[in-house]
C-alpha cells in the first residue's frame, strides 16, 4: 500500500471513529431548551416526537466499543501500513511460490511473528494428522496400506474427496470430469499411466508436458496434412491423399507418440487413436495444437500435502475410475 493511501486510509477510519463519537456526545446533551420527556411540538401520523436522550445502555455500549476499536487497532494491523504491536498477519503476503511461502513461514517463526494461516496449519496437523494416518497406514502403523485396497474404504476415500474438492476441483471439476486442457480423472484414458503407483507419483511430483509447436517446421501446408493424418487415426473422415502426405511427416511426432500413435505414458504423450482430446478434437483444435504446440503443468502436492493426504486423495482418484 503506497504512504498515501495508507494516510489515507487511517484518516477515513479514524475520522469515523472520532466523529461518531462527538455525535452521540452532542445528541447526550439537551439542545432543545425543552423539559426532558416534554413534547417537541413535531407530529405525524398521530405520533408526537418527545425530547428524550438515546437510551443509557445504548451509549454505554457504544463508547465501550469506541475503547475497543481503539485498542483493536493499536493491536492489530488496521491503519494503512501500520503493523500492529503483536505482529499479526493473517496470511505471509506477497508470496509468488511454495519456496517463498516456506522461506516467509520459517522467517515468521524465528522472529516470533503471528501468522494466522500457519497457526491454524499447525493446529489442523496436530488435530487431525493422526486421522490422517489411521486411514493411510496398516495397524502397524509402518507401512501404506495399499491404494487400491484403500480405494474399497468408504471413509477413506470420503477423506479423499473431501481432500479433492479443496485442492483439486478448480482444475478437474467437483466431478473429476476435467475441462479444456484439464484431464477427466474418471474414464480410463491416462495420460502417465492410472495405476495406483503411477497416479501417486502424478500428485506427489507434478508432471509438465511439453508438446512443441511444429507451426515453424511443417510449415501451413505441413500442419494441415498432419492434422488430416492425426484425425484418420481416430477413425475420422478426411481427405485420405491429404492423410497420406501426413503421414510421412508424422515421423517426427512418432518419438513420443509412437508410430501407431498410441502414445507413451512415460513420456505423458496422449493416444491419439481413442477419440479422448485434451484441447479439443475438432480439425481447429487439432490444428491449433500441432502449429502453437501446448505446454500443461500438473503442480506437485507433496510439500503442500504431505505423503499421507497425498496416498488418501491418489486412492480417490483411483477409485473414480476403477470402482
Amino acid at each position: 500500500m503506497s504512504t498515501f493511501l495508507s494516510i489515507y486510509v487511517s484518516i477515513i477510519s479514524l475520522g469515523v471513529i472520532f466523529g461518531l463519537t462527538g455525535l452521540l456526545i452532542w445528541c447526550l446533551k439537551d439542545k432543545m431548551g425543552i423539559e426532558e420527556g416534554a413534547s417537541t411540538g413535531h407530529t405525524f401520523d398521530g405520533i408526537a416526537e418527545m425530547n428524550n436522550p438515546p437510551p443509557k445502555w445504548w451509549s454505554y455500549l457504544f463508547f465501550i466499543m469506541v475503547v475497543f476499536s481503539l485498542i483493536y487497532l493499536v493491536l492489530y494491523p488496521g491503519l494503512g501500513n501500520y503493523k500492529g504491536l503483536l505482529g499479526w498477519t493473517s496470511s505471509n503476503q506477497a508470496i509468488r511460490s511454495l519456496e517463498e511461502s516456506q522461506t516467509a513461514t520459517e522467517a515468521a517463526r524465528e522472529t516470533g511473528q503471528l501468522v494466522q494461516y500457519d497457526r491454524e496449519i499447525v493446529k489442523a496437523d496436530e488435530v487431525f494428522g493422526a486421522r490422517f494416518k489411521e486411514l493411510a497406514y496398516e495397524a502397524d502403523g509402518q507401512n501404506y496400506r495399499a491404494i487400491a485396497d484403500i480405494a474399497l474404504d468408504d471413509k477413506a476415500t470420503k477423506v479423499g474427496q473431501r481432500l479433492f474438492l479443496q485442492n483439486c476441483a478448480q482444475c478437474h471439476g467437483s466431478d473429476a470430469r476435467g475441462a479444456r486442457g484439464f484431464p477427466n480423472l474418471s474414464d480410463a484414458d491416462w495420460l502417465y499411466g492410472g495405476t495406483p503407483e503411477q497416479i501417486k507419483t502424478t500428485i506427489m511430483h507434478g508432471r509438465q508436458g511439453a508438446m512443441p509447436a511444429w507451426g515453424d517446421s511443417l510449415g501451413e501446408q505441413g500442419v494441415q496434412e498432419v492434422t488430416s493424418y492425426v484425425l484418420s487415426l481416430s477413425g475420422r473422415k478426411v481427405d485420405e491423399v491429404e492423410a497420406q502426405k501426413g503421414q510421412a511427416r508424422f515421423a517426427v511426432c512418432a518419438a513420443c507418440h509412437g508410430m501407431d500413435g498410441k502414445g507413451n505414458a512415460a513420456m505423458g504423450a496422449p493416444n491419439l487413436t481413442d477419440g479422448i482430446w485434451l484441447y479439443g478434437g475438432s480439425r481447429g483444435a487439432v490444428e491449433e495444437t500441432i502449429r502453437h504446440g501446448r505446454g500443461g503443468v500438473m503442480p506437485a502436492w507433496n510439500e503442500i500435502l504431505g505423503e499421507d493426504k497425498v496416498h488418501l486423495l491418489a486412492s480417490y482418484v483411483y477409485s473414480l475410475s476403477n470402482n
